[in-house]
Protein backbone atom coordinates (compact mmCIF):
# COMPACT_ATOMS: atom_id res chain seq x y z
CA UNK A 1 0.00 0.00 0.00
CA UNK A 2 1.45 3.20 -0.87
CA UNK A 3 1.54 5.96 2.15
CA UNK A 4 0.60 9.33 1.20
CA UNK A 5 2.86 11.47 3.36
CA UNK A 6 2.29 14.80 1.37
CA UNK A 7 -1.77 14.31 2.01
CA UNK A 8 -1.05 13.58 6.19
CA UNK A 9 1.19 16.56 5.41
CA UNK A 10 -1.46 18.86 4.22
CA UNK A 11 -4.28 17.37 7.23
CA UNK A 12 -1.82 18.22 9.98
CA UNK A 13 -0.76 21.60 8.14
CA UNK A 14 -5.13 22.83 7.77
CA UNK A 15 -5.10 21.59 11.32
CA UNK A 16 -2.26 23.80 13.01
CA UNK A 17 -2.70 26.95 10.76
CA UNK A 18 -6.78 26.44 10.16
CA UNK A 19 -6.03 28.47 6.82
CA UNK A 20 -5.78 26.75 3.54
CA UNK A 21 -3.55 30.07 2.58
CA UNK A 22 -1.25 29.51 5.97
CA UNK A 23 -1.21 25.94 5.77
CA UNK A 24 -0.24 26.12 1.89
CA UNK A 25 2.45 28.93 2.98
CA UNK A 26 3.84 27.13 5.64
CA UNK A 27 4.73 24.50 3.42
CA UNK A 28 5.87 26.55 0.79
CA UNK A 29 3.43 25.27 -1.74
CA UNK A 30 0.50 26.86 -3.75
CA UNK A 31 -3.17 27.07 -2.08
CA UNK A 32 -3.91 24.88 -5.38
CA UNK A 33 -1.33 22.18 -5.10
CA UNK A 34 -2.34 21.72 -1.31
CA UNK A 35 -6.09 21.28 -2.15
CA UNK A 36 -4.70 18.32 -4.59
CA UNK A 37 -2.70 16.49 -1.61
CA UNK A 38 -5.65 16.79 0.25
CA UNK A 39 -8.00 15.54 -2.51
CA UNK A 40 -5.65 12.85 -3.07
CA UNK A 41 -5.32 11.59 0.39
CA UNK A 42 -9.40 11.80 0.66
CA UNK A 43 -10.08 10.03 -2.28
CA UNK A 44 -7.95 6.96 -1.30
CA UNK A 45 -9.24 7.02 1.77
CA UNK A 46 -13.09 7.22 0.25
CA UNK A 47 -13.95 9.92 3.26
CA UNK A 48 -13.46 13.38 3.73
CA UNK A 49 -11.28 14.91 6.40
CA UNK A 50 -11.75 18.87 6.40
CA UNK A 51 -14.92 20.63 6.02
CA UNK A 52 -13.82 23.71 4.20
CA UNK A 53 -17.23 26.70 4.05
CA UNK A 54 -16.09 30.40 2.60
CA UNK A 55 -15.42 31.13 5.86
CA UNK A 56 -13.88 28.72 7.91
CA UNK A 57 -12.17 25.78 7.60
CA UNK A 58 -12.14 22.30 10.55
CA UNK A 59 -11.41 18.55 10.64
CA UNK A 60 -13.97 16.13 10.25
CA UNK A 61 -14.96 13.74 13.16
CA UNK A 62 -12.74 11.60 11.36
CA UNK A 63 -10.16 13.48 10.41
CA UNK A 64 -9.86 14.51 14.25
CA UNK A 65 -9.64 10.78 15.30
CA UNK A 66 -6.87 10.69 12.49
CA UNK A 67 -4.90 13.84 13.39
CA UNK A 68 -3.21 12.43 16.35
CA UNK A 69 -2.64 9.05 14.30
CA UNK A 70 -1.15 11.31 11.17
CA UNK A 71 1.04 13.48 13.64
CA UNK A 72 2.79 9.99 15.13
CA UNK A 73 3.43 8.70 11.47
CA UNK A 74 5.23 11.42 10.14
CA UNK A 75 6.95 12.16 13.78
CA UNK A 76 7.93 8.42 13.17
CA UNK A 77 9.12 8.42 9.49
CA UNK A 78 11.18 11.48 10.12
CA UNK A 79 12.97 9.99 13.39
CA UNK A 80 13.42 7.27 11.18
CA UNK A 81 15.11 9.20 8.22
CA UNK A 82 17.44 10.84 10.73
CA UNK A 83 18.71 7.92 12.26
CA UNK A 84 19.16 6.79 8.85
CA UNK A 85 21.11 9.71 7.56
CA UNK A 86 23.36 9.97 11.11
CA UNK A 87 23.96 6.43 10.83
CA UNK A 88 25.61 7.31 7.44
CA UNK A 89 27.27 10.20 8.15
CA UNK A 90 28.84 8.73 11.25
CA UNK A 91 29.36 5.09 9.57
CA UNK A 92 27.61 3.37 12.05
CA UNK A 93 26.36 -0.11 11.93
CA UNK A 94 27.39 -4.14 12.17
CA UNK A 95 29.75 -5.66 9.20
CA UNK A 96 30.36 -8.94 7.88
CA UNK A 97 33.46 -9.71 6.21
CA UNK A 98 34.63 -13.04 5.14
CA UNK A 99 38.52 -13.98 4.43
CA UNK A 100 40.89 -17.30 4.53
CA UNK A 101 41.96 -18.46 7.50
CA UNK A 102 45.46 -17.17 7.75
CA UNK A 103 44.32 -13.38 7.31
CA UNK A 104 42.02 -13.32 9.65
CA UNK A 105 44.43 -14.53 12.29
CA UNK A 106 47.42 -12.61 11.44
CA UNK A 107 46.48 -9.79 8.91
CA UNK A 108 43.22 -8.47 10.20
CA UNK A 109 43.44 -8.13 13.96
CA UNK A 110 45.35 -4.97 13.65
CA UNK A 111 43.34 -3.87 10.70
CA UNK A 112 40.24 -4.09 13.58
CA UNK A 113 42.10 -3.04 16.15
CA UNK A 114 42.36 0.63 14.40
CA UNK A 115 39.33 0.10 13.08
CA UNK A 116 37.61 -0.02 16.48
CA UNK A 117 39.46 3.09 17.63
CA UNK A 118 37.77 4.89 14.72
CA UNK A 119 34.47 3.47 14.57
CA UNK A 120 34.17 2.13 18.50
CA UNK A 121 30.35 1.63 18.49
CA UNK A 122 30.24 -1.01 15.24
CA UNK A 123 30.42 -4.98 15.78
CA UNK A 124 32.40 -6.98 13.50
CA UNK A 125 31.38 -10.51 11.95
CA UNK A 126 34.26 -11.98 10.52
CA UNK A 127 33.72 -15.49 8.68
CA UNK A 128 37.09 -17.27 8.50
CA UNK A 129 36.54 -19.54 5.31
CA UNK A 130 38.17 -21.63 2.97
CA UNK A 131 39.19 -19.63 -0.57
CA UNK A 132 35.91 -20.70 -2.78
CA UNK A 133 33.66 -20.63 0.56
CA UNK A 134 35.05 -17.07 0.94
CA UNK A 135 33.71 -16.34 -3.02
CA UNK A 136 30.37 -17.96 -2.06
CA UNK A 137 29.89 -16.05 1.22
CA UNK A 138 29.74 -12.58 -0.43
CA UNK A 139 28.10 -13.83 -3.36
CA UNK A 140 24.99 -15.02 -1.24
CA UNK A 141 25.64 -12.20 0.52
CA UNK A 142 26.60 -13.32 3.71
CA UNK A 143 29.81 -10.73 3.66
CA UNK A 144 30.03 -7.45 2.39
CA UNK A 145 33.40 -8.08 1.07
CA UNK A 146 35.63 -10.32 1.43
CA UNK A 147 39.93 -11.13 1.38
CA UNK A 148 40.80 -14.11 -0.56
CA UNK A 149 43.77 -15.13 -2.95
CA UNK A 150 43.62 -13.47 -6.19
CA UNK A 151 41.91 -16.80 -8.60
CA UNK A 152 39.77 -16.26 -11.76
CA UNK A 153 37.34 -14.11 -10.38
CA UNK A 154 33.44 -15.15 -10.63
CA UNK A 155 31.80 -12.70 -12.82
CA UNK A 156 29.52 -11.58 -10.07
CA UNK A 157 32.83 -10.49 -8.33
CA UNK A 158 35.19 -7.69 -8.53
CA UNK A 159 38.34 -7.34 -6.66
CA UNK A 160 41.07 -5.15 -5.63
CA UNK A 161 44.46 -5.76 -4.49
CA UNK A 162 45.48 -5.54 -1.25
CA UNK A 163 49.10 -7.10 -0.45
CA UNK A 164 51.15 -9.56 -1.97
CA UNK A 165 52.09 -12.57 0.01
CA UNK A 166 55.56 -14.48 -0.41
CA UNK A 167 55.64 -18.10 0.86
CA UNK A 168 58.50 -18.45 2.83
CA UNK A 169 60.04 -21.92 4.56
CA UNK A 170 59.15 -21.96 7.87
CA UNK A 171 62.13 -23.87 10.42
CA UNK A 172 62.76 -23.95 13.51
CA UNK A 173 65.95 -22.21 15.27
CA UNK A 174 68.10 -25.54 15.37
CA UNK A 175 67.08 -26.88 12.53
CA UNK A 176 69.55 -27.67 9.67
CA UNK A 177 68.53 -24.69 7.27
CA UNK A 178 67.95 -22.48 9.67
CA UNK A 179 70.95 -20.36 9.20
CA UNK A 180 70.48 -19.53 5.81
CA UNK A 181 68.48 -16.35 4.29
CA UNK A 182 67.29 -18.25 0.90
CA UNK A 183 66.88 -21.47 -0.17
CA UNK A 184 65.82 -22.95 -3.21
CA UNK A 185 62.77 -25.78 -3.31
CA UNK A 186 65.39 -27.74 -4.81
CA UNK A 187 67.36 -28.19 -1.84
CA UNK A 188 64.07 -29.42 0.65
CA UNK A 189 64.02 -32.44 -1.08
CA UNK A 190 66.18 -34.40 1.67
CA UNK A 191 64.20 -32.84 4.84
CA UNK A 192 61.34 -33.54 6.69
CA UNK A 193 58.07 -31.28 5.57
CA UNK A 194 55.25 -30.33 6.47
CA UNK A 195 52.28 -30.17 4.46
CA UNK A 196 49.72 -27.54 4.88
CA UNK A 197 46.04 -27.51 4.12
CA UNK A 198 44.50 -25.63 1.59
CA UNK A 199 42.50 -23.15 3.40
CA UNK A 200 44.22 -20.50 1.48
CA UNK A 201 45.07 -21.64 -1.12
CA UNK A 202 48.96 -21.75 -0.93
CA UNK A 203 48.90 -25.53 -0.83
CA UNK A 204 47.81 -25.07 -4.68
CA UNK A 205 50.98 -23.21 -4.76
CA UNK A 206 52.91 -25.38 -3.42
CA UNK A 207 51.51 -28.26 -5.57
CA UNK A 208 52.28 -26.52 -8.99
CA UNK A 209 55.63 -26.04 -8.00
CA UNK A 210 56.68 -28.98 -6.80
CA UNK A 211 55.15 -30.68 -10.02
CA UNK A 212 56.61 -28.14 -12.80
CA UNK A 213 60.21 -28.75 -11.06
CA UNK A 214 60.00 -32.30 -11.03
CA UNK A 215 61.05 -32.25 -6.95
CA UNK A 216 61.38 -35.99 -5.34
CA UNK A 217 58.85 -34.61 -3.25
CA UNK A 218 58.10 -36.83 -0.30
CA UNK A 219 56.32 -35.02 2.67
CA UNK A 220 55.71 -37.01 5.56
CA UNK A 221 53.28 -35.06 7.13
CA UNK A 222 49.91 -33.30 6.11
CA UNK A 223 47.73 -31.31 7.98
CA UNK A 224 44.66 -29.28 7.21
CA UNK A 225 46.11 -25.37 8.76
CA UNK A 226 48.98 -23.63 8.64
CA UNK A 227 48.80 -22.98 12.19
CA UNK A 228 48.68 -26.78 12.86
CA UNK A 229 51.88 -26.99 10.90
CA UNK A 230 53.90 -23.98 12.48
CA UNK A 231 52.64 -25.58 15.94
CA UNK A 232 54.48 -28.72 14.56
CA UNK A 233 57.45 -27.11 13.41
CA UNK A 234 57.91 -25.67 16.87
CA UNK A 235 58.27 -28.63 18.40
CA UNK A 236 60.89 -29.75 16.05
CA UNK A 237 58.67 -32.15 13.84
CA UNK A 238 59.81 -30.74 10.56
CA UNK A 239 59.55 -27.85 7.85
CA UNK A 240 56.83 -26.31 6.45
CA UNK A 241 56.14 -23.88 3.38
CA UNK A 242 53.72 -21.07 4.47
CA UNK A 243 52.11 -17.29 3.36
CA UNK A 244 54.59 -15.15 5.24
CA UNK A 245 51.55 -13.43 6.71
CA UNK A 246 51.13 -16.84 8.55
CA UNK A 247 54.29 -17.04 10.34
CA UNK A 248 53.80 -16.76 14.09
CA UNK A 249 56.72 -15.19 15.60
CA UNK A 250 55.32 -13.85 19.04
CA UNK A 251 53.31 -17.56 19.82
CA UNK A 252 56.25 -19.26 18.67
CA UNK A 253 59.79 -17.42 19.02
CA UNK A 254 62.27 -20.36 17.83
CA UNK A 255 60.66 -20.24 14.37
CA UNK A 256 62.84 -19.14 11.60
CA UNK A 257 61.03 -17.71 8.09
CA UNK A 258 63.48 -17.93 5.06
CA UNK A 259 62.88 -16.72 1.78
CA UNK A 260 62.32 -19.00 -1.27
CA UNK A 261 63.99 -18.91 -4.41
CA UNK A 262 64.35 -20.83 -7.74
CA UNK A 263 61.41 -20.04 -7.83
CA UNK A 264 60.12 -17.17 -6.25
CA UNK A 265 56.37 -17.70 -5.18
CA UNK A 266 53.50 -15.76 -4.33
CA UNK A 267 50.27 -14.90 -3.47
CA UNK A 268 47.80 -11.60 -4.05
CA UNK A 269 45.49 -11.24 -1.60
CA UNK A 270 42.43 -9.68 -2.93
CA UNK A 271 39.72 -7.57 -1.48
CA UNK A 272 37.04 -9.43 -3.04
CA UNK A 273 32.93 -7.85 -3.42
CA UNK A 274 29.69 -8.25 -5.51
CA UNK A 275 30.15 -6.27 -8.79
CA UNK A 276 28.05 -3.24 -8.44
CA UNK A 277 27.45 -3.69 -4.79
CA UNK A 278 26.23 -0.61 -2.71
CA UNK A 279 28.57 -1.18 0.51
CA UNK A 280 26.91 -0.04 3.43
CA UNK A 281 28.85 2.92 5.64
CA UNK A 282 30.26 1.19 7.89
CA UNK A 283 31.35 -1.50 5.86
CA UNK A 284 33.07 1.11 3.46
CA UNK A 285 34.90 2.73 6.22
CA UNK A 286 36.18 -0.95 7.07
CA UNK A 287 36.77 -1.25 3.05
CA UNK A 288 38.43 1.88 2.85
CA UNK A 289 40.93 1.27 5.61
CA UNK A 290 41.98 -2.02 4.50
CA UNK A 291 42.89 -0.88 0.55
CA UNK A 292 44.77 2.67 1.92
CA UNK A 293 46.87 0.19 3.81
CA UNK A 294 46.56 1.97 7.17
Amino acid sequence: MKIDTLGVQAVIAIADHGSFLRAAESLHITQAALTRRLQNLEAFLGVKLVERSTRSVALTRIGEDFLPRARRLLGELSAALAEIRETGKSMRGDVTLACIQTVGVHYLPAIVQRYAALHPENRIRILDYASPDVEAAVLRREAEFGVNMQTTPHRGLTSVPLLKDRLVLACRDDHPLAAKKSISWKQLEPHTMILAGHEGGARGLVDVTVERRSLKWNPHYEVQRSSTALGMVAKGVGATIVPGIAMQRDAYPRLRAIALVDPVVSRTLVLVSRVNAQLSPAAQALYDLMRSGA
